[in-house]
């Protein structure tokens, strides 16, 4: 089957997921409230998932020692071989559609998402505690090893890679990582399917404006 380069160049330039940059955050905190919110912050072509530093479980509170300073924490899925790699020759690019090794990379930052990544980019959903839980435990679950810590540094300041239990492929990448995290949390998300951001993003904001009608998602 024939695949259009511009898909191709597409789904290559999702391996370096989540190195998208954002603005510099500013150092100030925001109210925590209750229950728990997951925020999904869209990097152009990349999705990422993450909470607030405090509403952390314990599972992931070696994530967390990483980041003393850390206000919020976000979580995003990436190829291996593309992101740890400085030289991107046009073999590894293409080498990244098929299945290898993962990252996940974590992200600190310092002030709200919204002023992180842009209101328009940010969007925020109210989680049961046992959602948050099955969610949470999704992420953890991504990194392997009782004791989880840090493979390299990341691609700024505040930014660590870890190692992912999950492969990456031109048919699983940041964006179906994102969706199964959602839906393991209990949110009617399809990941099927799903690989570029905006599908991710089409089905997010749907959901957003049910929840916000009060209607109960299909």
């Amino acid at each position: 089957m024939n695949v259009p380069l511009f898909i191709l160049l597409g789904i290559v330039s999702l391996a370096g997921c989540t190195t998208a940059q954002f603005a510099k955050p500013m150092a100030h905190s925001d109210p925590i409230g209750s229950p728990v919110a997951v925020y999904i912050a869209r990097r152009k072509w990349h999705i990422d998932v993450g909470f607030a530093a405090a509403d952390l479980e314990p599972a992931l509170v070696p994530v967390r020692a990483e980041f003393a300073s850390a206000k919020y924490l976000f979580f995003g899925f990436g190829d291996r071989r593309y992101l740890l790699t400085k030289s991107k020759t046009p073999p590894l690019l293409l080498r990244a559609l098929w299945p290898g090794p993962a990252l996940l990379l974590v992200t600190a930052i310092k002030d709200s998402p919204d002023f992180a990544f842009g209101p328009s980019q940010v969007i925020r959903l109210e989680l049961s505690a046992d959602q948050a839980h099955a969610l949470q435990s999704f992420i953890r679950t991504s990194i392997p090893g009782s004791h989880p810590s840090p493979l390299a540094p990341g691609p700024y300041p505040d930014s660590a890679y870890y190692p992912a239990s999950q492969p990456y492929s031109a048919l699983h990448t940041c964006n179906t990582w994102a969706a199964e995290a959602l839906r393991a949390g209990g949110q009617h998300i399809r990941s099927t399917g799903v690989i570029f951001a905006g599908q991710l993003w089409h089905q997010l904001t749907r959901l957003r404006a049910q929840l916000q009608g009060g209607l109960v998602p299909s």
